[in-house]
């Protein structure tokens, strides 16, 4: 990722910035960050930088505030939060103008614009909805991360993988109608048998109840990889369990478990662990070779 293009709230202030620091920044179209201090009567986001204040036009705060695309309360909901933005103009004195329509612009036309289908890139998570979660993907430009694409396991809410303020790492998957990144993250977290991999029969281990059924309970080991448990009463999807591997089965894609005990932590989801951290994926395969079924993404 080109760091310039990182999402808001990643990039550090300078410790004393000056004016003359500023019109530097002008001149080279550096993207800085601030965090806004008020969304006046003026419609416009004020902040400052050390002692020096500045100053957002309404029309400069987000990229499509003039076309009516962004609505007041998303530039609202901006203030005490970090905002970046570049340099417009800086007078001797008074309040120094900056943009983040300019910034968002360039990130866009620089940087994502010009990502495919598979590339991978570093996200931040932003807010959840119960059909997924949004991402700043740079420049608080937003990206939407579905449920369905968080992982192979099945999850009830965004807020069994994720949380706000997480970064996390994404692949592109598509773009929506207006041009908008779509992501996905279960390529990124093992196949089947890299999961497995982690876990041998006989051990004892924890998991997340996902699916209680009457044939026997589906128990999450690891985001991109569930075991099936006979059946136990008292159960509930989401609740933290230690179950014991009885067996691995590769070619079915299938791991065995006993149900040991409930714990009691709703806080509780499995860490990421990133089998492809960088770069781009043309086709990824889940399933091992030869199982009956093929699990696959392929990326256009």
């Amino acid at each position: 990722m080109k760091m310039e293009f990182q999402a808001e709230g990643v990039r550090r202030a300078p410790q004393r910035p000056t004016r003359e620091f500023l019109r530097r920044a002008r001149q080279g179209g550096a993207i800085l960050e601030a965090r806004a201090l008020s969304f006046g009567p003026d419609k416009a986001l004020h902040l400052s930088m050390g002692e020096i204040p500045l100053v957002m036009p309404y029309e400069e705060c987000a990229d499509g505030v003039q076309e009516g695309k962004v609505r007041d309360i998303a530039l609202i909901t901006r203030v005490g939060r970090p905002v970046c933005f570049t340099v417009t103009d800086v007078p001797e004195e008074g309040p120094v103008t900056v943009s983040r329509t300019a910034a968002q612009r360039l990130c866009k036309s620089r940087y994502l614009d010009m990502l495919q289908p598979g590339d991978t890139l570093p996200a931040r998570v932003t807010h959840i909805e119960p059909f997924g979660a949004f991402c700043d993907v740079g420049c608080g430009i937003a990206a939407l991360l579905p449920i369905d694409c968080m992982s192979v396991s099945r999850i009830a809410s965004p807020a069994d993988r994720v949380k706000v303020g997480q970064d996390i790492l994404c692949a592109v998957k598509s773009r929506d109608t207006e041009g908008r990144l779509v992501l996905t993250m279960r390529e990124l977290l093992g196949t089947w048998e890299e999961n497995a991999a982690r876990f041998a029969p006989g051990e004892t281990v924890i998991g997340v109840v996902r699916s209680v059924e009457e044939y026997g309970v589906f128990v999450e080991l690891a985001p991109n990889l569930a075991g099936l448990a006979e059946p136990a009463e008292g159960l509930r999807t989401g609740q933290l369990v230690s179950v014991y591997i009885k067996s691995i089965l590769p070619q079915r894609m299938k791991i065995k478990l006993v149900i040991l005990h409930a714990l009691e932590d709703e806080q509780f989801r499995f860490p990421l662990q990133y089998a492809i951290r960088s770069g781009h994926i043309d086709c990824w395969q889940f399933s091992p070779p030869g199982a009956p079924r093929r699990i696959e993404t392929v990326f256009h």
